[in-house]
């Protein structure tokens, strides 16, 4: 795009949202074709026309999220929201998720030209499959960092493992945390990082474990990010950091060497934490929290939460809070939303991160579920356990009419009378989940438990949403939701900060206010300040055109 046209569509934007006070997306939109950019700058206007054309038609999904995302007037919102002058907070980041390629490149070819070069190629092999290797270029590392359309969760947690294969030492994690920052800074006006990484990357899956790993103490880790994050603080005094350390919840996720199970490993893990704060108290300040991460599907009973409990209640004496990625993904929409309501219950969580499973609109849920299984009955194809949609057909309340149950499972076509058993079935399932997600949502409100939303991730990876526009951000803050936002592992699912931002507002282009999106994406709650700053932008303008 001209140059010219896109000064011109970022001065008109900014004109507008400062003096409107940073309405809606949708009014905005409005108000500029409305103004006199008709008259002064006409390919600019001929630009947000099209633009508002387009974001119509996502609203009613005859066009996707990426035709708006690279359209020009999307660049000019990207360059406004760089330019604000308060800095955003990314409240959710993943160390292995958020490294680039140009990084890690250099780095990961030291171990392939090196004496352990056979042994990383059968590991890199193993993972990514016979045609990952050779690799001659950054752009050959950048293809397997990223996760490609149509691939989902599980192969998300895999393709993880090339960028942890060099965390080797103190120093790599001290390169790798300025180097995040000053990228984050840079490119999205990222200020504020809270960084997920794990203390101990041991585990007795074959595909997940890392050559030389067993040389890297959790110290190593926690001072080596320390060290990258201080130094580039030391060089920008208002850049903040948290090191939240992250814990695996799945079974396997432990050094079965040492251990006998996970729990003793967990625990000593804590030990190692609490032993740490006391050697380096001036790591305190920035390690205030702790997360669980991983695989969440098979966790969701009182039993597995309580093999945790005792470690994250030492932490919370020494003033720790807990996080935890819960209601993320699930079997079944009752066992995700179990699963957030025994982490409140038995972990008292500070911060839920993900927690879709509160935002499922449950009606809407299982009557995609009828729909999509009916019309399988239909076709004559049997609901066997291998198909997604099994656990969700077997746990609707049945009654006394499993016999309905029975025909979906062997694919025999159900008559009228049958299908409005089915009907009847979802129908008083859905009343009953919907009674449970607003109950644990609403005790999450009066808690005060933050919830971070993580829009591309929660798209890409769960499978449970149609599209961006389902995702429940805009919902959570209409019901009073303490929110955050983050990226999860932004280099893996092809964003950044500032796309979740406009992804957001183009999923509710209506209702959500642009002023209440830069309220939480700074954290900043003084509403007129927010304001005053919109206006320095406007003046600003007027200082570089004249």
């Amino acid at each position: 795009m001209n140059k010219d046209i896109h000064n011109q569509l970022v001065s008109a934007l900014t004109t507008i949202i400062s003096e409107t006070n940073g309405i809606s997306l949708s009014d905005t939109i409005d108000l500029l074709l409305s103004s006199d950019l008709q008259r002064t700058h006409r390919e600019a206007y001929d630009l947000v026309f099209e633009f508002r054309d387009l974001l119509n038609r996502f609203q009613i999904n005859q066009v996707v999220i990426s035709a708006l995302l690279k359209h020009p007037v999307s660049a000019a919102l990207f360059e406004f929201f760089k330019n604000f002058p308060l800095k955003y907070h990314e409240e959710h980041i993943h160390l292995t998720g958020a490294i680039s390629a140009e990084f890690l490149y250099p780095r990961l070819m030291k171990l392939l030209e090196g004496p352990d070069k056979k042994l990383y190629e059968e590991k890199i092999t193993e993972v990514y499959g016979a045609d990952a290797l050779p690799i001659r270029t950054v752009g050959d590392v950048d293809r397997l960092i990223r996760l490609q359309e149509n691939e989902g969760f599980s192969r998300y947690l895999k393709i993880l493992y090339l960028p942890k294969l060099i965390f080797l030492n103190r120093e790599v994690h001290a390169e790798a945390a300025y180097h995040m920052a000053n990228e984050l800074r840079e490119k999205y006006n990222v200020g504020s990082i809270r960084l997920k990484f794990s203390l101990s990357r041991s585990t007795s899956s074959s595909s997940e474990q890392i050559p030389g790993i067993e040389n890297v103490t959790p110290e190593d880790v926690v001072l080596g990010l320390y060290d990258g994050f201080k130094k580039f603080k030391d060089e920008h005094p208002d850049f903040n950091f948290i090191l939240s350390p992250s814990f695996r919840k799945e079974a396997n996720h432990f050094d079965s060497e040492r251990f006998s199970n996970r729990k003793d490993h967990f625990m000593e893990q804590i030990d190692e934490l609490v032993q740490m704060l006391d050697k380096h108290p001036f790591l305190v300040p920035h390690m205030t929290d702790v997360d669980t991460v991983g695989d969440e599907r098979e966790l969701y009973r009182k039993e597995h939460f309580n093999e945790m409990q005792a470690g994250f209640r030492k932490l919370q004496y020494r003033g720790f809070k807990i996080r935890s990625h819960h209601g993320e993904t699930w079997h079944t929409l009752k066992k995700g939303i179990q699963a957030v309501d025994n982490a409140m219950n038995i972990w008292h969580i500070d911060t839920l991160e993900h927690g879709i499973s509160l935002g499922i609109n449950p009606n809407k849920y299982f009557h995609r579920l009828y729909q999509e299984i009916l019309r399988k009955n239909q076709g004559g194809l049997p609901i066997t356990n291998k198909d997604p949609l099994y656990r969700e057909l077997t746990e609707l309340d049945w009654g006394h009419h499993h016999a309905v149950l029975e025909k979906l499972k062997k694919g025999e076509p159900l008559n009228e009378q049958e299908d409005i058993l089915f009907v009847k079935a979802k129908f008083h399932t859905a009343r009953e989940v919907e009674h449970y997600q607003h109950d644990v949502l609403n005790r999450m409100i009066q808690k005060g438990v933050t919830l971070v939303s993580l829009p591309s991730s929660n798209n890409k990876l769960t499978g449970k949403f149609e599209d961006y526009k389902d995702h429940p951000f805009s919902w959570w803050e209409k019901k009073g939701v303490q929110l955050g936002v983050g990226t999860d592992n932004h280099i893996t699912l092809n964003t950044n900060f500032i796309y979740e931002m406009l992804i957001l507002l183009y999923t509710d282009a209506v209702n959500l206010k642009i002023t209440k999106l830069l309220m939480v994406t700074t954290g900043e709650t003084r509403r007129p300040f927010i304001s005053h700053l919109l206006w320095t932008m406007k003046k600003n303008l007027r200082k570089v055109t004249s």
